[in-house]
């Protein structure tokens, strides 16, 4: 029967077993139960699991266990797509590692000092947990070396081919020993991954652990027509009405992000914001504080919120809906981890109704239209509690420091009941009524399918194209700066002068005689960003310069991420074009 293996029985050593106690683990998740035997038999795997399910811990295990603390040399390698992930799966690596004495573990990516990571490669260390982009550099540069390596492991790899890594990943697979242990993990098995693993595996064993619907049945979802004003005051009321006290708020502007956040901390929240203008140092301080609950609420964009994996998160609000009807599916599965239930709650105004019914043709799943709590609600929620508390704090007894505050009250002429009303006002707050009717009314049209969705994504026709496959094509030798061949878009239809609306084009002074190709440039923002490979614009690639089109609200992110740092080991400056 399934979950019945424990760990005790896949025949750990103790130092990995004493860890995995100490972590709260019994009984391995079925992608666990499935991978480590295999990965401690020295197979190749390649698992396809979603997130969330344990795979960090699928080929973390078997790596802790066999590592030999006694070789200072790079013995495994994970290269993540992410730098919150590559941070995240090293923080889980060291928890695994806690009591095999001498094992150094360290992450390595963008954004971050080449300093602190070339001094933890001097230093010695087994594991080295990356995103591809920085791996190279450190390659090309000679600070890390990959000559002893014995495990290799590309987590979410699929997610690495779409923003565009695949020549990273390739050269840094080159580069490994011929003889060493190569471990996918991907939540789909696109064509590209499959030609990778035939190239790059010896025999694997495909270990599948998938779910029947998209989303996790532990979550309930609802969604709520608001108006674009009232969203906030919605969302406060729904927090308060169930109580949540860990949860993520996803909005698709980054502008927006400080907003929410500044506006729920004038209302006593502790909340705190994460999105692409951020310093490293400043997103780890964040994360550490949500992770360890001292930050209740976390505010975010799709893009800052990539590779974050906190269990205890109890809710996920849709501030805005999403434009992408994967990001849902994405953010949602955020809550409802380790077999705990979780809540789902999108607000929508306008237009974005409609895109609720996209998203529930994808999913596959009705999502109900909830009907939002009332301020009598939410205050009979409060004076419940505070009833309750008060009941707790007399049952387990009051200091005596208090006591003598009801008789003094008393003694100045006051009614018990008034002074029971003041110390529960004084509690709760003032009473601030607000409109209750923060709805939009649904309209009649929103009941029958629009004329041109037909419940297709809006990236339907993109998500399947090879991103470089036809603008590679058209790539013929610049000579003197000048490009005298046709040019194409990203759909292969012929090149108009100038930059598309809601673009702005970039020059980055390096080109063709570096041997750089578009996919270096992709994979320079997306690694340095996070942000996906599909939102990038048209390359263009002379012999000592090229430009590329960004989106231009990303576009100090981008600029601020990769002017003055290095693609393939050469230091780049990047400004906006002069066009």
């Amino acid at each position: 029967m399934e979950n019945q293996i424990l760990f005790a029985d896949l025949g750990l050593s103790d130092e990995v077993m004493q860890a995995v106690t100490e972590m709260g683990f019994v009984a391995p998740s079925p992608i666990q139960a499935e991978s480590i035997p295999f990965l401690l038999d020295g197979r190749d795997v390649i698992g396809q699991a979603q997130t969330g399910t344990g795979k960090t811990a699928a080929f973390g295990i078997p790596l802790i266990d066999k590592i030999d603390p006694n070789d200072k040399y790079v013995q495994s390698l994970i290269l993540c797509p992410t730098r919150e992930l590559a941070v995240q799966v090293s923080e889980e690596l060291r928890r695994l590692a806690k009591f095999k004495r001498g094992v150094w573990i360290t992450a390595i990516y963008g954004g971050d000092s080449y300093e602190r990571q070339n001094r933890d490669l001097r230093k010695g260390c087994q594991i080295v947990v990356g995103t591809p982009g920085r791996v190279m550099d450190h390659i090309e540069r000679g600070t890390l070396r990959l000559d002893q390596l014995k495990y290799i492991v590309l987590d979410e790899a699929d997610e690495m081919l779409d923003m565009g890594f695949r020549e990273d990943i390739e050269s840094v697979l080159a580069d490994c020993p011929e003889d060493r242990q190569t471990v996918f993990f991907s939540a789909t098995m696109p064509k590209p991954i499959l030609d990778l693993t035939k190239r790059y595996q010896r025999n694997p064993q495909l270990v599948k652990v998938t779910k029947n619907e998209v989303t996790n049945a532990n979550i309930e979802q609802s969604w709520y027509a608001v108006r674009p004003d009232a969203k906030f005051e919605a969302m406060c009321r729904l927090i308060d009405f169930h109580q949540i006290k860990l949860m993520l708020v996803f909005s698709n502007q980054k502008a927006r992000v400080d907003e929410i956040v500044e506006q729920f901390q004038m209302r006593g929240y502790a909340a705190e914001g994460l999105h692409g203008d951020m310093r490293q140092a400043a997103r780890n301080q964040v994360m550490s504080k949500f992770r360890g609950g001292t930050t209740q609420i976390l505010v975010a964009t799709d893009v800052a919120a990539r590779g974050i994996d906190v269990d205890d998160v109890e809710a996920v609000f849709n501030y805005d809906v999403p434009m992408d009807s994967e990001y849902y599916v994405h953010r949602i599965g955020r809550t409802g981890r380790a077999g705990k239930s979780g809540k789902a709650f999108t607000l929508a105004s306008g237009s974005e109704k409609y895109r609720i019914r996209d998203i529930q043709n994808y999913t596959k799943v009705e999502i109900p239209r909830g009907k939002l709590p009332t301020f009598a609600d939410v205050f009979a929620i409060k004076k419940t509690r505070f009833v309750e508390r008060v009941q707790q704090t007399i049952e387990e007894g009051t200091s005596e420091f208090y006591s003598d505050i009801f008789d003094t009250l008393q003694e100045a002429g006051y009614e018990a009941s008034a002074i029971v009303s003041a110390l529960a006002q004084l509690n709760l707050g003032g009473v601030k009524m607000t409109e209750d009717n923060l709805e939009e009314e649904a309209r009649k049209k929103f009941d029958r399918a629009p004329g041109d969705r037909n419940g297709n994504s809006r990236f339907g026709d993109r998500r399947g194209n090879d991103r470089f496959g036809d603008r590679r094509n058209n790539y013929n030798d610049g000579r003197g700066g000048n490009s005298t061949r046709e040019r194409v878009d990203r759909d292969g239809k012929p090149f108009r002068r100038g930059t598309d609306a809601g673009m702005v084009r970039l020059f980055i002074n390096i080109g063709k005689n570096f041997k750089i190709t578009p996919s270096h440039i992709v994979g320079a923002i997306t690694g340095e960003t996070g942000l996906p490979g599909k939102v990038i614009g048209q390359i263009d690639l002379f012999d000592s310069y090229s430009f590329v089109d960004v989106p231009k609200e990303h576009q100090q992110t981008i600029l601020n991420a990769l002017d003055g740092n290095t693609i393939k080991g050469k230091r780049v400056n990047v400004e906006v074009a002069r066009v």
